[in-house]
């Protein structure tokens, strides 16, 4: 992969990183629960954390970063999606955030599984944990309000 093809990549995925902080600084900033307030700035927080990661990144050698050129990186396959807004009820907010948590450890997974050197493949494997553990966690509050339980 050419250097510049790296950094384009990288790029992509800081993108995604500042759409997903700025949704979820903008719906911890309006909810009124001081749980879904606080799990709202923490993945806010952790979103900031892993677009600093990326912009590192930036300022390392991309060209040390192997890559099987004969794959399709699909990077431009979850491209046009809805844009995040924090004007959504929020179980279709959860939808939507949950999605965007899929599509961005399904990117870091495929990079990591591409990657030729196990610095960038540890690097990738990394981001893609941190994307499923926001997808649990989203999960487990959508289950509670998509499907409360009545006695």
């Amino acid at each position: 992969m050419k250097a510049e093809d790296a950094k384009k990549i990288i790029s992509t995925a800081i993108d995604r990183e500042v759409e997903a902080y700025t949704f979820y600084r903008g719906i911890a900033d309006k909810v009124k629960d001081a749980n879904l307030k606080k799990l709202f700035a923490d993945l806010a927080g952790e979103e900031k954390t892993h677009r600093e990661f990326l912009q590192g990144m930036l300022t390392k050698d991309v060209s040390k970063m192997k890559f099987d050129p004969s794959h399709d990186y699909k990077i431009a396959d979850a491209l046009p999606s809805p844009p995040l807004t924090a004007d959504l009820k929020p179980i279709d907010g959860l939808v939507i955030a949950i999605r965007k948590e899929l599509e961005a450890m399904q990117m870091y997974s495929q990079l990591a599984g591409l990657a030729e050197d196990t610095e960038t493949k540890l690097l990738f494997s990394q981001l893609a944990n941190m994307e499923r553990g926001h997808k649990a966690r989203l999960e487990d509050i959508y289950t509670n309000m998509a499907f409360p339980e009545s006695w």
